[in-house]
Order: C-alpha cells, then structure tokens, then sequence
C-alpha cells in the first residue's frame, strides 16, 4: 500500500507504525497474552484491542461495558444498523459483524492515515457490511444519506483526539445529530472519559438527560467515588433502555461495573451544567502514567 498524505513509517515488522499526518505516532503491538490478538497505540494511548481470531472478545472495560448494551437492544444475532463515531481498529463493528451477521455498519473516522494503516496491518472481515466515512464526526454526521435517518439502532461515540475528547463533539447541539439517525428505539452509547471530582462526566450526563427522554450509565465504582481516572459508558434513548440484564452483565465482567440511573442518576448530576457549543471544552487529559505499561505486561 502506497503512502499517503504523509504518512511516515517508522515502525519495523513486529511493531508497525507510523506517523500520521495529525503528528501522532500509532503502533500496533502484538498481545503476548493472546495469540491472534493486537493493540492499536496512538500518541502513547491504548486506543483498541482487537482479537483477529475471537472479534467477539472484547477486552477494554468500557468496550466490554458498550458491548453488553449492544448484545441488549435486539433479539441475540439479529442484524442490526450501527453508526460508529471514531474508527480506531474498529473493534465494535467487528464485533457487530461477528455477533451479529448481515449488520449495516457506517464508520466515520477523521483520520485517513490511520484507516489506511489499520486496514493494512489489521485487515477487516471481507464478509462484514462496514463503510467507512473519512472526515469530522460532527461534520459528517451531519451530511449522513437522508435514508440513515430513523433507521440507526445504535450510534456509538467514541472520538477521541490522541487522549481527549474534542469540546464540538460534547454539547448540547451536537447529540441531536446522533439522535435524528435513531429509529424510535434506538440508542446512544457514549464512552466519556474524566478524572478526580467526574465534573465533566457529570456535565456529559446532563446533557444527554437534557437531550433523551432515557439516561443511564455504566461505571467502575471505584471511578464513581472519584479514587481514579477512568471511563463512564453512557447510555441514552427517547424510548425505554432494555436493559434489565444489565447490571448482572456489568458485575461479573472482569472489572465489575455498576449501573447508575433513575434517582442516583439525579445524584450523580446534582445540578452540573447541560454543554453547549459556547462553554464545551475538551475531556482531561489522564496522566500520562495512566497508560505506561511495562513490557509483557498484560492491558486491561
């Protein structure tokens, strides 16, 4: 594959990367762990895990966590439409593939270089119904086919700018957008990642209850009592969230998870700000030890 738009390699055989035109460095590394499996490492950051032997084994918590929600919202292997907002190694829509054959997938990832790289390096299913849409999230959500609208059971959003989070895609105008693609019962599954105190967590869930008639999360306890930096999945509809199995899927995963809604929800919001194009700012940078792993060292 011919390089583009300056994508510079840097990598070597066992440990591909490149340099992508954003300036940021993305390295595919093997799991020493697990055969067949590889990590996706960009600007420093574990971005996807992807099992090329298993795509049904999800291994980052929050992807385990979205992951229950998407097994909840359909009858288990009925085809379903996915949006995906951040490509990453496209761990989700392969996961959609495999659990659920026939699926309609659009992935809209700003980064070309990087599609270009994974595709290379970790090569989608040729039998998987997965378009991809090169620019903006926002921007492109925006211009989706008038047929999308509706139509969409469930738009992921997980767009992530080297560690954070870009302000435009966190505010009041832009879930909207999300929401006009969802049929009646639909949903959003957005991963929010923040630190000591959750205020921006907190502002990402009045948002979204200001926006869906329906809000619940899914969270590490330990990150809700504000001990540690981590993501919190959230969850929002204008219908019902079918999600009674939830939080029994949540607690026994690896890293057990709680669901938050209904009255601790409210707690949880306790009068934090609804975002909106004029105040939105970036999600926090987690330090940077967050994501030092020593070598052969297993990732959550």
């Amino acid at each position: 594959m011919s390089e583009s738009r300056g994508r510079r390699r840097d990598g070597d055989a066992e440990h591909p990367a490149v340099t992508l035109s954003n300036g940021y460095r993305a390295v595919i590394e093997a799991d020493r762990h697990q055969p067949g499996a590889f990590t996706l490492v960009v600007d420093g950051t574990p971005q996807s895990h992807v099992s090329l032997d298993d795509p049904s084994y999800l291994s980052f918590e929050y992807v385990r966590r979205i992951g229950h929600g998407i097994d909840l919202i359909a009858p288990e292997g009925e085809a379903i439409t996915a949006v995906h907002l951040g490509g990453g190694a496209f761990t989700l829509p392969r996961y959609i593939a495999a659990t659920r054959p026939g699926s309609r997938q659009q992935v809209i990832e700003l980064e070309s270089d990087l599609v270009d790289f994974v595709r290379e390096h970790l090569a989608l299913p040729k039998e998987a119904q997965i378009r991809i849409r090169h620019g903006d999230a926002r921007a492109v959500l925006a211009k989706l086919p008038l047929g999308l609208k509706s139509t969409v059971d469930v738009v992921v959003v997980d767009v992530f700018s080297g560690a954070r989070t870009p302000a435009h895609v966190t505010s009041m105008e832009f879930y909207p957008l999300a929401a006009g693609l969802l049929k009646p019962t639909g949903i959003i599954a957005a991963n929010v990642a923040d630190g000591a105190g959750l205020a921006f967590a907190r502002s990402q869930a009045a948002t979204l209850s200001a926006v869906f008639a329906k809000v619940a999360l899914v969270v590490d306890p330990q990150v809700l009592k504000s001990r540690r930096f981590g993501n919190v999945v959230m969850f929002a509809s204008d219908d019902r969230l079918p999600f009674e199995r939830l939080p029994r899927l949540v607690a026994s995963d690896p890293v057990p998870a709680k669901v938050v809604d209904g009255a601790e929800l409210k707690a949880f919001i306790a009068g934090a700000p609804v975002v909106t194009d004029q105040t939105a700012v970036p999600s926090p940078p987690p330090a940077r030890s967050i994501f030092q792993v020593k070598p052969g060292a297993p990732r959550a």
